[in-house]
């Protein structure tokens, strides 16, 4: 399978899904956009990951090559390929649908659960992970309203919409669970200045713990996208 990566900033790459790629035999491309390099030919894409970052989805004036991406992604989800979006990619994702995006009600930084909604009985491949709550890795002010068709799958104590499936091969999450050690130091080291004290904004020490279960995340996240990829 062809993936293709959408960076927006050098420390919020795919982590954690790089090395699940190499591991199926995917082969894994990349447009980084803070370096200016060129989309793809959509022809050439099977699957297209939307990576996260600190901007937001209404920011062209600042980083103009967000309209040209908006574009692509309407084109990919108007194709019948498999679309991922995190966090930022996820917003980018739900705003292509028509869905607002606008600041959310607590901005989240840190390990917190994610549940399952009722809805998300539809999609037992998702619901089965996050029915007891699973805890995941989050940096985000920003929240997405539901595209219209589409799944509402997971909440938090601090935001609904947190994950949404639309058309089957088109998924939303606002959370990260492709974190690893490394990708947690660049979060930290390079927005800091977040770090202010919240009932939803751990500091730094809490966020990098070796005690933060990283590894049983990313187990989560192979196989969700595997299982996302059957569909």
């Amino acid at each position: 399978m062809k993936i293709h990566c959408f960076q927006h900033v050098e420390f919020e790459g795919p982590a954690d899904i790089a090395f699940w790629a190499a591991t199926r035999g995917h082969t894994l491309t990349y447009t980084r956009f803070y370096q200016h390099e060129k989309l793809p030919e959509l022809a050439e894409v099977d699957f297209l990951l939307v990576m996260g970052g600190p901007m937001g989805v209404y920011d062209e004036h600042y980083y103009p090559w967000l309209s040209e991406e908006k574009n692509f992604i309407r084109k990919a989800m108007g194709s019948g390929i498999h679309v991922l979006g995190i966090c930022l990619g996820a917003q980018l994702i739900a705003h292509c649908a028509g869905a607002e995006v606008r600041a959310a009600p607590h901005k989240e930084i840190g390990w917190f659960p994610v549940y399952a909604t009722r809805e998300s009985a539809e999609v037992p491949w998702f619901e089965r992970w996050f029915a007891d709550g699973l805890m995941c890795f989050h940096w985000h002010g920003d929240r997405f309203e539901l595209p219209i068709g589409a799944v509402d799958l997971a909440r938090t104590a601090a935001n609904d919409h947190q994950a949404f499936l639309l058309n089957k091969r088109i998924l939303g999450l606002q959370f990260h669970a492709e974190v690893t050690a490394d990708a947690l130091e660049g979060f930290v080291a390079n927005g800091a200045h977040e770090l202010v004290s919240s009932a939803f904004i751990q500091d730094a020490t809490s966020i990098c713990s070796p005690e933060q279960p990283v590894q049983e995340l990313n187990v989560a996240m192979h196989q969700l996208l595997d299982d996302f990829l059957t569909q």
